[in-house]
């Protein structure tokens, strides 16, 4: 990354600040290791990271980043019993060298091999639960090219943050996680009390009804009576 770029005109801040952003992403030696200290106190959430270079996120190289509002601030929602972190994202049989070669010679990735969902396969992973609670599931896309639809067999879930931003808590059947194309894989959600195991078929897969996922993605706003990320005073404003 270069702090400038032709034919724009940088001040000196915007140089120190892309400066600052080519520091965070240069690559770790092998054998290194680099402890980044963040200051996170504009930001709530859930997020993910993943390295920039070197198509390393294709071999893996991701992993989770929750961040949660501070004690003193209420979130619009009560709290859940659990949560559950989910890094799903398409799987490769090429490692990411190949992908990247194939990348690098000017063509499409292929059409994936499969669906990861925590790193493991179809009936790969299991989310134990109580029966009657409410839990909190952060849903991440880690992967190249695929959209995901999530759902949860016989349950509702009502959408509270996209983004790191509160939203309106509207409840759906399934959710579409965008990046491409559809695959389906499915895990188990276990109740702690439950003696047998799973049993019937799984959900519907996926479909290609591309008005509905965007009347979806539509539906998702912000909610503007919910309080900021930080404990200063959100305003009033009067209207005669």
């Amino acid at each position: 990354m270069s702090p400038s770029h032709p034919g724009m005109a940088l001040s000196r801040g915007e140089i120190h600040g892309r400066m600052e952003s080519m520091a965070i992403t240069c690559p770790i030696p092998p054998g290194g290791n680099f402890t980044y200290v963040l200051q996170v106190k504009d930001q709530i959430g859930s997020f993910y990271y993943f390295p920039s270079l070197a198509f390393h996120k294709a071999a893996g190289g991701f992993g989770s980043i929750n961040i949660a509002s501070r004690s003193v601030i209420p979130v619009p929602f009560p709290p859940p019993a659990g949560e559950f972190s989910i890094l799903t994202g398409d799987w490769f049989k090429q490692n990411h060298s190949d992908l990247k070669a194939i990348l690098d010679g000017g063509h499409d990735v292929p059409f994936p091999d499969g669906l990861l969902i925590n790193g493991r396969g179809s009936n790969g992973y299991t989310f134990t639960v109580d029966q009657g609670k409410t839990y909190r599931f952060r849903i991440s896309n880690v992967g190249l090219t695929t959209s995901i639809n999530f759902r949860i067999q016989g349950h509702k879930m009502m959408v509270v943050e996209v983004e790191g931003t509160h939203t309106v808590q509207n409840t759906y059947d399934s959710l579409d996680i965008h990046l491409g194309q559809l695959l389906t894989a499915t895990s188990t959600l276990r109740y702690s009390n439950s003696a047998g195991s799973v049993s019937g078929p799984p959900p519907g897969g996926p479909t290609t009804e591309i008005a509905w996922s965007l009347n979806q993605a539509r539906s998702l706003r912000r909610n503007l009576s919910a309080s900021g990320p930080r404990p200063n005073p959100q305003g009033l404003a009067t209207m005669d």
